[in-house]
């Protein structure tokens, strides 16, 4: 088999690792005494709900809500799927998130709340406060996409601005018992981040938001500004005792991707490092870091050596330009890939995959891409001109090295394998 479908395998073990229908199972708990309620919101959550209706089989009576971004839905026999808008909110979202909302304030002390969240949910979970419009969500949305800023101080501003997201779907489920099962697509697998947490107290008040709002020069709309002064739009605290009866379990991280990634990649034959999963920073500056770091690893191996991957997952940042350059499609991890290529040149013996396992990088529905000790001779000025348009999707598409898995059902954010040939002998 070729290196690179190599490196891809190792891509499909980690995405596999944190399917729903692998895990989700061994967490259900006992049903409730009076209603069990499924909700979510996530890009993984129509899968965690046929893998949670398959846990509890059919004797087991439950209802509930899930959105989920459209081309992600599962079949389900008794909790509705709805297919949303992502990463930009849309109405379809914000309807499914009220009645998400409602159906929680139903609950009473012998009912239970289970919540399946994943990446994708700040968004799919969209409900504004009074005033907001969608429209302004979605503008507040692509400003922030567009801002550089990583992922915990964009899920800061989103929580101020929400009705559902931020603790409040919990609050609302009080006095029943909420249980949340989480598959982590942030890093540091903060609960209060994933989806910007939905049924998670938040410590982050109105005036940081307000303070990253500044910082990131956000082009608020005035009812965005309004909201963000207004103190009914602040988040529930962790010691609200609306959250008494709310546990969070984690059922799936990015760790455990690379864990598994990693024993594919040993049963190659490779040496394997597992670096940290929990990489930020801007993307191609990142990927010019690893090229340079590869570069030096090669350069101390003897030919005979073992091949050395190094495994990382985490979620770098693409900061677009303000001025009226046309911009092309691209997303972080091929931003990373990118810069990457940028630094290595016709360096020879090193690859690079970078995807996300979703099966979504930026917008497009393409996971990812791999670069080859010929992309850089191969690409020639495209590559200039890639890098000037941030369309990494492009370049990689003319390359033909584009990594496209359609919807995984699962989202641990990014993955990323730089693999270190020994010089020949």
């Amino acid at each position: 088999m070729s290196i690179e479908t190599d490196l891809r395998a190792c891509f499909e073990t980690a995405v596999a690792a944190a399917l729903p229908s692998k895990m989700l199972a061994t967490h259900l708990p006992e049903p409730a005494a009076g209603r069990t309620v499924v909700v979510g919101g996530g890009k993984g959550s129509a899968a965690m709900a046929a893998a949670l209706e398959a846990g509890y089989g059919s004797d087991v009576l439950l209802e509930g809500i899930v959105v989920t971004r459209y081309g992600h839905a599962v079949p389900c026999s008794q909790i509705e799927i709805i297919e949303a808008a992502h990463p930009v909110p849309d109405a379809t979202g914000a309807s499914a998130a009220r009645r998400i909302l409602a159906l929680a304030a139903e609950l009473g002390p012998d009912d239970l709340l289970i919540a399946l969240i994943s990446g994708g949910g700040s968004a799919l979970l969209s409900l504004m406060p009074p005033g907001v419009s969608e429209d302004d969500r979605a503008a507040l949305n692509r400003a922030l996409l567009a801002s550089g800023a990583p992922i915990d101080e964009m899920n800061c501003i989103r929580r101020h601005v929400s009705r559902i997201n931020g603790g409040r779907l919990a609050a609302a489920a009080h006095p029943a018992r909420v249980l949340s099962l989480l598959i982590s697509d942030v890093p540091g697998d903060d609960p209060m981040d994933i989806a910007s947490g939905p049924t998670v107290g938040d410590p982050t008040t109105l005036a940081d938001a307000r303070e990253l709002a500044a910082r990131y020069d956000l082009p608020l709309t005035p009812a965005l500004t309004a909201a963000l002064s207004d103190p009914a739009n602040e988040s529930v605290k962790p010691d609200d005792p609306r959250l008494a009866t709310a546990t969070t379990t984690l059922i799936a991280t990015p760790m455990q991707a690379l864990e598994a990634a990693a024993e594919t990649a040993r049963a190659r034959g490779w040496q394997v490092t597992i670096g940290s999963d929990t990489i930020e920073g801007e993307a191609r500056e990142t990927g010019r870091a690893f090229a340079r770091e590869a570069i030096a690893a090669r350069a101390t191996m003897k030919p005979g050596d073992a091949p050395h991957v190094t495994l990382t997952g985490g979620e770098t940042t693409v900061t677009l330009p303000r001025d009226d350059r046309t911009l092309g499609k691209g997303g972080r991890n091929v931003d990373f890939l990118l810069g990457f290529m940028t630094e290595l040149g016709d360096t020879g013996g090193i690859y690079a995959l970078a995807a996300d396992t979703d099966g979504i990088d930026g917008a497009e529905e393409v996971a990812g891409a791999i670069v080859t000790p010929t992309s850089h001779a191969r690409a020639g000025d495209r590559l200039a001109k890639a890098l000037h348009a941030y369309d990494g999707h492009g370049l990689f598409a003319a390359l033909g090295d584009q990594l496209i898995t359609g919807p995984t059902l699962t989202n641990v954010n990014d993955f990323r394998a730089v693999l270190v040939l020994p010089p020949e002998g």
